[in-house]
């Protein structure tokens, strides 16, 4: 298995990125098994997740707080070793998209072209725009709730070109590591390498923060980008969801 601390640091990043937006708006929640954030109004987090491999046992208390909290997302990292993730499919879930671990140790920083401008999200006009495109890029909604209320504690980006509003990013830090998130370009300005500028954008932050590694989860969309700037695989996450 790849480096077992980038495997940690990967997962703890993530999965801090969702407790901590989902805190202020009274979301988050923990059991001694599971621990999950879901936000009114929002498609994100909405995310159901364990430290630990799950057991037939475990798939009890699962169902019974997607059945209390209906639409949460139940990501599994493949990382124990084990046939577990089954336990899924044979309780009636479906997978709804597979994603891949990355990381990237950050060296030197990368030359931008600067047809591109990055403005952080800090009042409510930018975090509407900001919630109002970003499904354009994925299939789900931010809420400008979300953006209002974490300013501080993650750093969101409006990306513009040329005055237009045309792509989003999210930076969060944990410790050395940086968590690239939310890379999205609109679908009529794609095919123009703005995706690897953000990305490039995003890399030089990180440095200038002093984190070792940069990590993300691909889809299968962007990882072509991401391994040409030199991001290796970890893990695969499966995000499972109640049929």
């Amino acid at each position: 298995m790849k480096n077992i601390n980038l495997i940690k640091d990967n997962i703890e990043n993530l999965t801090t990125l969702w407790k901590t937006v989902a805190t202020p708006l009274l979301s988050y929640h923990a059991t001694d098994f599971l621990e999950f954030s879901q936000i009114k109004n929002s498609g994100w987090p909405n995310r159901l997740w364990f430290r630990n491999d799950i057991k037939e046992g475990n798939i009890f208390e699962i169902l019974e707080t997607i059945e209390k909290n209906p639409g949460l997302v139940v990501p599994y990292w493949d990382i124990f070793g084990s046939n577990s993730k089954d336990l899924f499919e044979k309780n009636g879930f479906n997978i709804r998209i597979q994603l891949v671990a990355m990381a990237l140790k950050l060296e030197e920083k990368f030359p931008l072209e600067n047809n591109l401008t990055f403005k952080r999200v800090l009042n409510e006009e930018d975090a509407k725009t900001w919630s109002d495109i970003y499904p354009l890029s994925f299939s789900y909604v931010i809420s400008k709730e979300t953006l209002v209320n974490n300013y501080e504690n993650a750093k969101f980006y409006l990306v513009h070109f040329e005055g237009k509003a045309i792509g989003t990013l999210t930076l969060f830090q944990t410790e050395k590591t940086m968590g690239i998130h939310g890379v999205g370009v609109i679908p009529e300005m794609r095919k123009r390498g703005f995706a690897e500028e953000i990305m490039k954008f995003a890399i030089n932050e990180a440095i200038d923060a002093d984190c070792d590694y940069a990590q993300l989860q691909a889809s299968a969309l962007g990882k072509g980008i991401y391994k040409r700037l030199g991001f290796e695989d970890l893990f695969t996450i499966t995000n499972y969801q109640l049929a």
